[in-house]
């Protein structure tokens, strides 16, 4: 009886052929899809930025590139103030400031200011007033850009 099992067995595995099957997996394609991902996603990465939404001013000026380092502070209509994405009490921005770091040769990064366009243009000038008196000279201020 024992023979019959061993013997039986052969005889349905010469029915498929000699080789038995492939157990291996051919990872290139999974391997090529995933760097293609990689690739999509770091390019998409900066412009996904989370931000504070607010309508800015149009202009016809030509847009800047977008520097390593620097920082954002948001001037939202009602006048709340916002660095990066943490909004601000009023009166914290200048400790903010002075807690930013500075590059190696001691300079402050580049301050990217945007300010809704209905807002008073007294109190974009006191924010400006406090990047000043905090050492923070090189402000950008940002628009939408128009084609036209």
């Amino acid at each position: 009886m024992g023979m019959g099992l061993a013997g039986g067995g052969r005889g349905r595995r010469r029915g498929r052929g000699s080789r038995g099957p492939m157990a291996e997996i051919n990872v290139t394609p999974l391997v090529d899809v995933m760097l293609v991902l990689l690739i999509i996603f770091m390019v998409t990465a900066p412009l996904l930025k989370a931000a504070v939404p607010i309508e800015l001013p149009e202009t016809r000026a030509k847009a800047m590139s977008e520097e390593q380092g620097q920082i954002e502070i948001t001037l939202r209509r009602d006048g709340a103030v916002f660095y990066e994405a943490d909004e601000l009490s009023p009166g914290e921005l200048p400790d903010r400031l002075a807690a930013t770091p500075k590059d190696a040769e001691g300079k402050p990064p580049l301050v990217t200011l945007r300010a809704d366009k209905a807002l008073d243009y007294g109190r974009v000038m006191e924010v400006m007033g406090e990047l000043n008196r905090a050492g923070f000279t090189s402000i950008s201020l940002v628009t939408d850009v128009s084609g036209g």
